[in-house]
């Protein structure tokens, strides 16, 4: 046993001294590297160290912050039935939208790359604009004015299926799947211009290979070939997919209000938003935001169990 630790710390202790002298041969490297990474750790790892203590104090920003330990997560679990509502939202959001855009924007990047190159550059712009273009769910609060002139309200009393103007924004029954459609119409660009990359750039020679060792249908091309070549690309749709789910508040405010009806279109970084910036609790505020971290991260997690699986 003494000769087998022995022989044991003796590796690692060669193994650190391999270590230190390939560090000290690329010192260069790490000062290139420096820049990122000292603007990483400041704008991205501290920022997260820091809430994740301060969601342990009672911080208002007059007052140094004072810690109090768990109160904070348990005020927010058993006490605050908004936050519940919250949570319940923004799941039901992830859990249809997530899934759903980014199944679509990979079906619609699979179709748009077999069209001719110049009819696939007007189509990639086409789908990618609502994500770049801003406050582009302010025209949903035209189509669906909750008066005669919105036109789902004219187009539907002029069907005879309604008999007076639904007020879709106010009515706590439509106001979550209105919203839900905005958010799915914008997040199919999110991932979409990766999938167009990824397939571009598959090895046309793979398919070949594929069609000799018995692949039959456009499926199995699908599923063996250009899966598990594009799976960074995949990965990355799937991360932007889980923020972009997991971070609605701007399309619910500014359709429902703020606060919304009853709390119907309320979520987490709403309930955030309002805690943080409206009553300047922060020590609450970062422990919502420390919950919404650890769900995303067991989400991505999730995600890329499935996805190593692709292609197997």
């Amino acid at each position: 046993m003494k000769e087998y630790l022995h022989k044991y710390f003796v590796l690692r202790k060669h193994n650190i001294n391999v270590a230190m002298k390939k560090a000290k041969n690329r010192k260069m490297c790490y000062l290139f590297l420096a820049p990122y990474a000292i603007l990483f750790t400041m704008f991205y790892v501290f920022p997260v160290v820091a809430s994740i203590y301060y969601s342990f104090t009672y911080y208002n920003i007059l007052e140094p912050p004072r810690f109090i330990g768990l109160q904070n997560y348990v005020s927010l679990v058993l006490q605050d039935d908004i936050f519940l509502i919250g949570v319940k939202n923004t799941l039901m959001i992830a859990l249809i939208t997530g899934p759903l855009g980014y199944i679509l924007s990979f079906l619609f990047a699979w179709l748009i790359n077999e069209l001719p190159r110049w009819v696939r550059s007007i189509a990639v712009i086409v789908f990618y604009a609502p994500s770049i273009a801003g406050n582009c769910y302010v025209i949903f609060s035209v189509f669906f004015r909750g008066d005669a002139y919105g036109y789902v309200n004219a187009f539907l009393m002029n069907l005879g299926i309604i008999d007076a103007p639904k007020l879709w924004f106010i009515d706590p029954k439509y106001m979550l799947p209105i919203c839900m459609l905005v958010i799915l119409w914008m997040s199919l660009g999110t991932g979409f211009l990766s999938f167009v990359a990824g397939l571009q750039g598959v090895d046309k020679a793979q398919f070949e290979a594929g069609y000799m060792d018995g692949i039959k249908n456009r499926w199995q091309e699908l599923w063996y070939i250009t899966l598990p070549n594009m799976k960074p690309m995949l990965m990355f749709g799937a991360v932007m997919s889980i923020t972009q789910s997991f971070g609605v508040a701007d399309v619910t405010m500014a359709l429902c209000g703020y606060p919304s009806t009853d709390y119907a279109a309320r979520t987490i970084v709403t309930h955030l938003f309002d805690y943080g910036f409206s009553r300047f609790e922060m020590g609450y505020a970062c422990a919502i935001a420390t919950i919404l971290f650890l769900m995303m991260i067991l989400c991505n997690k999730a995600i890329q169990s499935l996805l190593r699986r692709v292609g197997t």
